[in-house]
């Protein structure tokens, strides 16, 4: 495990009072935490502080659905393409997914609801059949039911795709049990009257989310046996709101209704984008919990974090623009700075505002996963990526997971939870956001919703 601290900056009254919410082990500074970990058991982390604001609210427009006949055409080839991962690395037996498609890899609970969730869509899309993505689901449900290693309801982050044990002494983690249970809420869903949905609420209502904030208002990033809970915690803006939801909505173990209100709001501008930031930078961050949350009609003290991720992508494709000359990588229009695997090993690459740690290196999940908020500079990369360098890039499961012009380095690997985020997120884009409108109707999201008093639109 490698940890980079940067040193503490001036803190606001606000950020102030959040120190005294934090657990002992956490005082010493307005602290939050990146963490994305990759086969190898290989976890980056980085501390950080910032200064509490907000951004106004914006109204936003589907203009994906301006998309061409032909755009649609590839994006529907590369979402199905992509799934084709789920069916090829998840278990035949447990149904657990792997981590990556690296020999040997671990099963990951993340991916593992990202593979939940894409049974279900396969099946609607005809890509499987009504009687298998059924079978496939509740094969999933059973292992988490009755084999996989768990505390509390959270589960490890990495298992054995075979046994369901805890392997690499890896943690119980609380964003990655909350991509799961997403992902299993989601694809019980698409089985109404089959009992998957009661199976879904009872893995769900087994998590007890309030013993992940280990006596405070931030949930900690894990817990470990002997080491006990991770000192690291969710204080920031970051891909956590999916975790957020989640506890906030539970009726059987719900956090304090202050828990939303605990993390602060940093905000920062690139080139005219007033942004609440994720420290990396990384597009990931934007993105993954507004697969299954539908963010465009929520306003969340002046914030609308649909909005948010489209100012966020914006700046990563200018971003590259003003570093073109320098990476070559970045001409001909290509962006997409998000935490993946690079030349040098797994890095957590982003643009301003935030680290902007960079070498040349894009994710092909980037921008093809932020569609939904940049619809037209999206398609711009995706064709590039596949017309001109589909050859190198893309394969039978759609785009492998990073590229380096510059380096002359193309990764023939694909990640789990990094395909499962371009078929959400297609699917929103192709379906009339589908995926939002389920999710959204769950009454554990009804009842965050009312809990924390977000104001709400109709859409």
């Amino acid at each position: 495990m490698r940890h980079c601290e940067t040193a503490s900056q001036t803190k606001s009254k606000q950020s102030q009072k959040q120190r005294l919410l934090r657990p002992p082990q956490c005082v010493g500074g307005q602290a939050g935490l990146f963490t994305r970990r990759l086969f190898g058991g290989l976890e980056m982390t980085i501390m950080f502080s910032f200064i509490l604001q907000c951004i106004p609210i914006h109204a936003e427009t589907d203009s994906y659905l301006a998309l061409s006949k032909e755009d649609r055409a590839l994006l529907k080839k590369i979402q199905k393409d992509t799934f084709q991962y789920f069916l090829i690395h998840t278990d035949a037996q447990t149904g657990l997914t792997k981590d990556s498609s690296r020999s040997g890899a671990p099963a990951s609970i993340a991916a593992t609801g990202f593979a939940l969730a894409s049974f279900s869509i396969a099946s609607q899309n005809g890509w499987l059949s009504y009687r298998e993505a059924y079978e496939r689901v509740e094969r999933t449900m059973s292992t988490l039911e009755n084999r996989a290693a768990e505390e509390n309801g959270f589960f490890y982050h990495f298992l054995d795709p075979k046994t369901g044990k805890r392997i690499w002494a890896s943690e119980v983690s609380s964003i990655d049990t909350a991509l799961l249970m997403a992902g299993v809420l989601l694809a019980a869903s698409y089985f109404n009257g089959t009992g998957l949905e009661l199976r879904a609420k009872k893995l769900y209502e087994r998590v007890h989310w309030e013993w992940m904030l280990n006596g405070s208002l931030l949930f900690s990033h894990g817990w470990k046996p002997k080491q006990g809970f991770l000192p690291y915690y969710w204080d920031i803006y970051a891909e956590h709101l999916i975790l957020q939801a989640l506890a906030l909505g539970s009726e059987t173990h719900p956090v304090p209704i202050e828990t939303w209100t605990a993390w602060t709001r940093d905000t920062d501008s690139f080139n005219h984008h007033e942004i609440v930031y994720a420290y990396t930078g990384s597009l990931f961050t934007y993105q993954y919990s507004h697969a299954f949350i539908d963010f465009r009609n929520i306003s969340d003290q002046g914030i609308n974090y649909f909005q948010n991720s489209k100012e966020a992508s914006l700046a990563n494709k200018e971003f590259c623009e003003l570093n073109q000359n320098e990476y070559q990588t970045y001409q001909n229009g290509i962006w997409g700075l998000s935490a993946s695997l690079g030349p040098d090993g797994y890095k957590p690459y982003g643009a301003q505002p935030g680290l902007a740690f960079h070498d040349g290196t894009i994710a092909s999940y980037g921008a093809i996963s932020s569609m939904p908020f940049t619809p037209t500079e999206s398609m711009v990369v995706v064709r590039m990526m596949y017309e001109k360098y589909g050859s190198k890039l893309y394969g039978p499961l759609g785009f492998k997971e990073a590229f380096n012009f510059d380096r002359k380095w193309w990764t023939n690997e694909y990640l789990g939870i990094d395909q499962g985020i371009i078929v959400l997120m297609l699917e929103n884009v192709l379906n009339d956001g589908v995926v939002w409108k389920r999710f959204m109707k769950l009454p554990m999201i009804q009842r965050w919703l009312e809990r924390t008093h977000l104001r709400t639109k109709p859409s």
